[in-house]
C-alpha cells in the first residue's frame, strides 16, 4: 500500500520528511496530465537506465524536467493570489509551521 503523504490545507504542497514538494496543478486537463505522468514515468526510468553514461543521464534528467515543468511542480507557481512558492523548503521553516507542528503526533 502506497503511504499517504499530508497535504497543505491550500493543496499547493506534500510533506514528506518535514520537506514541502509542490502539487501538480489541478487546472490541468486530466488527458493532459496523464501524458505528462507518462512522460514523467517514462523519463524517470531512463535516469535509472543511464548509469554510467553521461549524455543519457542529462538527457534523461532533462525529460524529467519537462515533464515537471508540465505539470507545475516546478517553474512559476500554478496558483494565482501572488503567494510566494515555498517548494522544497522546510515546512517548519515556512508560514505552514503551525499547520505541519499540529500534523505530529506526542
Amino acid at each position: 500500500m502506497r503511504k499517504a503523504y499530508p497535504q497543505t490545507p491550500d493543496k499547493r504542497y506534500f510533506v514528506v520528511r518535514g520537506r514541502l514538494w509542490r502539487l501538480s496543478d489541478p487546472s490541468l486537463d486530466p488527458a493532459r496530465r496523464e501524458a505528462l505522468v507518462h512522460d514523467l514515468m517514462t523519463a524517470r526510468r531512463a535516469v535509472r537506465d543511464a548509469k554510467g553514461d553521461p549524455s543519457a543521464l542529462k538527457a534523461a534528467r532533462e525529460a524529467v524536467d519537462r515533464a515537471k515543468h508540465g505539470l507545475g511542480e516546478r517553474g512559476p507557481v500554478w496558483w494565482t493570489d501572488g503567494a510566494p512558492d515555498y517548494n522544497r523548503k522546510m515546512a517548519k521553516n515556512t508560514p505552514y509551521r503551525e499547520w505541519f507542528e499540529g500534523l505530529e503526533t506526542p
